[in-house]
């Protein structure tokens, strides 16, 4: 009998792998909190939350239960002129929890499409109003989904270059690091002042993609201000973001200006089912709140609002306000504050960076990009080491789920250490 992996081989096309150079394909058959385990009975530690989703670690019992019982009572049901309570439980918790100002809530599919959305709101809304304003702004090496609006907003990269000539333009300022800040704000106040700008959309305090690039909340607070100062809209991308990854349960917690919409996607439903959110303000609503049939904004999903993903995230959101949780975050937080000064002087580390439950370690290299050689030799040194770790060209990540134990945390802390010593050597 033919192994899952060798079944795979045979019909599956993964995702960002160039699969003659890399066929192969672990097979999982079971998540338990932490790990997954695979055909082997082997265990790993999931150090990066399976693409940033899982919050509460797999197969969580309570989550489980949950979609259960919404499975035994309503499935699914079309959602254009329909509802169910899930899906208002859903969207009164989110507005409760979300940056002041948010009132209303848009379900779709994934984060890609409630980036999709948010662009159409954008754009819809000052179309709508008889405005004129029409030019997207984006932080540099952004990224933001794989759907083509998103791409479009996205910084230009191998994601998208077999398909540059097919996104619409979009004016990019330079990336707020170090020593950069003023320069960013700067780029993005003369487009600002040209009036011509509908909405401004970053990444807040973190462009994930990008290599885990990190930058103050002052800055991202300036941002916002410029926004207000111009008339545009603020697009705040708390897909990767969201949920506490942070430290707070949302990036933008950290200042106090509030954005105009803002995305939700991965950690909403604690990793365990797709979909995606696109919240925003009663002044973006009403723009579209019309007798106009033409204003109305013609966008949705068959799945939209599914009953059984939004009992998903309920379960996770009980899940996240638990003090329980909190406590768990600032634990992982604080050990990777005190897992930095071990490190932070070793010759092959360029930069350790965090913010929150985040680690970004990125190595010394000539060649700084997401297809440096050293990416390989990183990511198989890590599954000998039964950990999930899957870096970012020359930049190793931490962002697990938040049940992770100190064991695990430091199992995971030695093995970067050992492995900075081999390529010492």
């Amino acid at each position: 009998m033919k192994t899952i992996k060798e079944r795979d081989r045979e019909v599956i096309w993964h995702p960002y792998t160039p699969m003659k150079i890399w066929p192969e394909a672990i097979a999982i058959v079971k998540g338990e909190g932490v790990y997954l385990i695979d055909e082997d009975g082997d265990r790993y530690i999931d150090a990066i939350s399976s693409w940033w989703v899982t919050l509460h670690g797999h197969s969580h019992p309570y989550i489980g239960q949950k979609v259960s019982e919404q499975l035994a009572v309503l499935e699914h049901s079309i959602f254009a002129g329909f509802t169910h309570e899930p899906a208002v439980a859903l969207a009164e918790r989110l507005l409760e929890i979300l940056p002041k100002g948010m009132k209303k809530i848009f379900y779709s599919d994934n984060g890609s499409t409630a980036i999709e959305v948010a662009i159409k709101m954008a754009l819809q809304y000052w179309n709508n109003k008889g405005a004129g304003k029409k030019k997207l702004v984006a932080i540099e090496n952004a990224y933001h989904g794989d759907t083509f609006g998103a791409m479009a907003v996205s910084g230009r990269s191998i994601f998208t270059d077999a398909f540059t000539d097919f996104l619409f333009d979009v004016s990019f300022i330079p990336f707020p690091g170090k020593g950069r800040e003023e320069e960013s704000l700067k780029a993005l106040e003369q487009l600002l002042q040209q009036g011509e700008v509908a909405a401004f959309i970053m990444e807040p305090l973190v462009q994930g993609s990008a290599g885990m690039c990190m930058y103050r909340p002052k800055v991202l607070e300036q941002y916002f201000q410029l926004c207000k100062k111009y008339d545009a809209l603020i697009i705040d991308d708390e897909v990767m973001t969201g949920f506490g990854r942070t430290g707070p349960l949302f990036a933008c917690d950290h200042i106090t200006t509030s954005p105009d919409i803002v995305c939700l996607s991965k950690g909403l439903t604690g990793g365990s089912m797709p979909m995606g959110i696109t919240a925003t303000t009663q002044k973006i609503f009403d723009a579209f709140y019309d007798d106009d049939r033409m204003k109305t904004l013609y966008h949705g999903h068959s799945f939209t609002g599914n009953p059984t993903i939004c009992a998903a995230a309920l379960a996770s959101l009980d899940l996240l306000l638990l003090e329980s949780c909190t406590e768990s975050r600032n634990r992982i937080a604080t050990a990777h504050t005190a897992f930095a000064t071990t490190i932070n002087d070793h010759p092959l580390i360029a930069e350790v960076r965090q913010t929150g439950t985040i680690i970004a370690i990125e190595l010394r290299t000539d060649v700084p990009s997401y297809h440096n050689a050293m990416r390989d030799v990183m990511y198989r040194f890590f599954l000998e080491k039964k950990i999930i770790m899957r870096p970012l060209g020359n930049i190793i990540y931490l962002i697990p789920p938040y049940c992770i134990s100190d064991a695990d945390l430091n199992y995971i802390y030695d093995c970067i250490r050992e492995l900075l010593n081999q390529l010492r050597a």
